[in-house]
């Protein structure tokens, strides 16, 4: 997992214009909406990378890259995070949230559960948030 604090990449008077990602193919963009105490994810995909970008709210992201130690961090609006493929993550709305997921790999539309492995064990318990 990496977490990136996006800068403004232009400002004028209309406003101002933030990259998201550049220069990265993409196969499925999802918005995602969740209630405060939602814990989502408790997966990995073995081809699928997976960038969350937080639009609104906030939320801990969980990750564990192989059997290492699990990391987290507060993810606040406008942060991006990255998962590599083959990385367990797991999110938690601490408060409603609106994310999008930009993914590379079979992940979009009807292909959505294909790269998604549930976890035996999971990052967080969801009966314990």
């Amino acid at each position: 997992m990496s977490v990136t604090k996006l800068k403004t990449s232009f400002v004028d008077d209309r406003g101002e214009i933030k990259d998201i990602l550049v220069r990265e193919p993409v196969d499925a963009i999802t918005v995602i909406r969740s209630k405060k105490g939602v814990v989502r994810g408790n997966h990995y995909h073995k081809k699928t990378v997976q960038w969350t970008y937080l639009h609104e709210g906030r939320v801990k992201y969980l990750s564990q890259a192989g059997d290492g130690p699990v990391e987290a961090c507060i993810v606040e609006p406008g942060d991006l995070i990255v998962s590599p493929a083959m990385e367990k993550h797991a999110v938690i709305a601490l408060e409603e949230s609106v994310f999008y997921v930009f993914t590379r790999g079979s992940r979009g539309g009807e292909s959505y559960e294909d790269d998604t492995y549930r976890l035996d064990t999971p990052l967080v318990d969801p009966e314990t948030v």
